[in-house]
């Protein structure tokens, strides 16, 4: 539950290498009381994933409080109302990044 003292994280995956880094940022953050993690991965990410470590994309969304589908334009995170404290994208592609930086999106 959100309190006043819980600050909220947006996790996204995108397919570059290095899946191993959002790993271990989520299990950084999961022993952090006051902070709720919002996690998203693209199709590419969840292939990545499973090309590059041992791990299941169910395992990856085990470490996240909460879990959105890349195309869930009903998700809580793709509204405007919805309060963060900041987004993540990890790993990065330079697809992701160059989209981010032109405020233009396809997934």
């Amino acid at each position: 539950m959100l309190t006043a003292r819980n600050r909220r994280l947006v996790v996204g995956v995108s397919g570059a290498s290095g899946s191993i880094y959002a790993i271990r940022l989520l299990e950084a953050l999961r022993p952090v009381p006051d902070v709720e993690t919002h996690l998203v991965i693209s199709s590419a990410g969840k292939r990545t994933l499973l090309l590059e470590t041992d791990h299941a994309v169910a395992d990856l969304q085990a470490l996240a409080d909460h879990c959105h589908q890349q195309a869930d334009v009903g998700a809580a995170i793709a509204s405007g109302s919805f309060r963060t404290d900041g987004m993540v994208v990890i790993p990065c592609s330079i697809k992701t990044v160059s989209g981010i930086a032109s405020s233009y999106s396809d997934n």
